[in-house]
């Protein structure tokens, strides 16, 4: 399912080129092939190698679980989170959730894109609904503009609408961990009629402690679904 998918992206992108050369989008220099990013700077990007397998928080060395995870383990099986969240990668993702900053978002996914992904599909991609609220200001989900050229390159159903955000919460960005589950807590609803997979994989752009994708994972769970992982773009360290 991904080669046509990665062959109509090798025609789209020398399209592109010819028409409008890409630029980098952090320095202004020539873009590599197909992404709005220099070669050396989307080598900057910080990526995970070194992580939790159960929650992806980076680590000295790689480990099945962190003490967090041991001492409370989410209600996800595994998380996939490529890169963490810092410089610059950190900038693209101001840009792209706060800016209204489209080319910074597709910077981003075609990044996502090419770093290696998990044996074990889901049969099913949910990104994290925005309340409608939010939605209207912003004027798109980031989650979701993420999502959909990862899910076309993987061949992967996308549901954008299978969960609902009942409540327009607080911005976790200042909250700690504790403020952060509880700002959450019962934010989140199955849209009526939703038909669930056995597994599913819950897409966000940023985990940071985990609590809105562990509220969401257990609206899936109460649902019937057997697994539920995390995937999100970047990881935040321990703060």
């Amino acid at each position: 399912m991904e080669a046509p998918v990665r062959l109509l992206q090798r025609g789209l992108d020398r399209l592109h080129a010819a028409v409008l050369p890409w630029r980098c989008l952090l320095c202004g220099a020539a873009g590599a092939p197909g992404m709005d990013l220099c070669t050396a700077c989307a080598k900057d990007m910080p990526r995970n190698h070194s992580c939790c397998a159960r929650c992806a928080l980076p680590l000295p060395v790689a480990a099945a679980a962190c003490g967090q995870c041991l001492r409370r383990l989410p209600p996800w099986e595994t998380a996939w989170a490529p890169f963490r969240y810092g410089w610059p990668l950190d900038r693209l993702e101001t840009r792209f959730k706060f800016g209204d900053d489209l080319a910074a978002g597709r910077a981003l996914a075609a990044l996502w894109r090419d770093e290696p992904v998990p044996s074990e599909r889901p049969a099913l991609i949910v990104p994290v609904p925005l309340h409608r609220s939010r939605l209207r200001r912003r004027g798109y989900n980031q989650a979701l503009e993420l999502a959909r050229p990862l899910a076309a390159m993987l061949g992967l159903a996308l549901g954008h609408d299978v969960l609902v955000r009942t409540r327009d919460t607080s911005a976790q960005t200042e909250l700690d961990r504790t403020a952060r589950r509880r700002n959450v807590r019962g934010a989140f609803q199955l849209r009526e009629g939703a038909v669930l997979p056995d597994h599913i994989a819950l897409f966000d752009d940023v985990m940071t402690t985990g609590a809105t994708l562990a509220e969401c994972a257990r609206v899936l769970k109460r649902a019937g679904v057997r697994r539920v992982d995390a995937w999100a773009l970047a990881r935040a360290p321990a703060r």
